[in-house]
């Protein structure tokens, strides 16, 4: 063996008792992370700031003023309406491995005080892909929100689209954007926000024509892949494409938020846009 070889780890040299799970790699800036820290610094590299995917139900604990949050339509589950093959047992799989019922969750709360409806939708069911359920359920929290003359607030995190229920997927682009236009013309705000990755059918509809259109740092933001673009318009895209600052400096998002500044952002934007008084009680 050479004086520089390294030799191999034997199985005998592993250690048994070192837990599972318990660091991440960074893929910005190859930091190995461990999992109390990140969770700590809100799934936020804390030497290059590269924002992890994170959880709804820790989104909403992040921005809801303590115990204010108040679930709405926790029970709603997609069924198979296009009898695609083993959807069902998939969504029960989902289920299972995210502790979910579907891809958002919806409710009521408040934000340094302000009254508002959220949705905030979780990658990890699905990919967060939009089907039926997502759209009823973010199309009732838009029409609650409404009726109560809250903000609405919807946070993005998908692949677009749920392929396996065709055209009733593709019609939740519409129904989203049609109660988002009746919230509008009652003079009540709505904030978009914008994480990795936003694209697809939900980019084309309610994602990007928020009041306020924000963004997380570096998320991706688009309709089609990149790959899929270039080989459509067989040209070279630009640097920084698809980035929240590529849409930033082209006009689609108006402004980038770090994870944790977003709950002052909110705050702030909903106590100048709601219309007084925000006493909701």
């Amino acid at each position: 063996m050479g004086i520089f070889d390294k030799p191999r780890l034997r199985p005998q040299d592993k250690r048994e008792d070192m837990p599972e799970g318990m660091w991440t790699k960074c893929p910005s800036c190859d930091a190995m992370l461990h999992q109390l820290d990140l969770k700590q610094n809100l799934n936020v590299c804390p030497p290059c700031g590269h924002h992890f995917l994170m959880g709804s139900h820790e989104r909403v604990e992040n921005l809801a003023d303590p115990g204010s949050f108040e679930e709405t339509n926790a029970d709603m589950v997609s069924a198979n309406p296009l009898g695609f093959a083993n959807y069902s047992e998939k969504i029960e799989q989902q289920r299972k491995s995210s502790g979910l019922n579907d891809a958002v969750i919806t409710g009521r709360l408040r934000i340094e005080g302000m009254p508002a409806m959220i949705a905030v939708m979780d990658f990890r069911f699905f990919a967060g892909s939009m089907g039926s359920v997502v759209g009823e359920k973010i199309t009732r929290a838009i029409e609650q929100a409404t009726a109560e003359k809250r903000g609405v607030i919807i946070i993005s995190a998908s692949s677009g689209a749920r392929m396996q229920e065709g055209m009733l997927s593709l019609m939740q682009m519409a129904k989203t954007c049609g109660a988002l236009a009746l919230h509008a013309e009652t003079k009540l705000p709505y904030i978009s926000v914008m994480t990795h990755p936003t694209t697809g059918g939900v980019t084309a509809s309610f994602a990007t024509i928020g009041d306020v259109n924000l963004a997380e740092p570096k998320c991706m933001i688009g309709f089609a892949g990149p790959r899929v673009v270039k080989e459509t318009t067989h040209q070279n895209l630009p640097p920084g494409f698809q980035t929240a600052e590529f849409m930033m400096e082209h006009g689609l998002v108006d402004d980038i938020v770090a994870r944790k500044d977003l709950r002052g952002k909110l705050g702030k934007l909903l106590a100048y846009m709601l219309p007084l008084p925000h006493d909701l009680s």
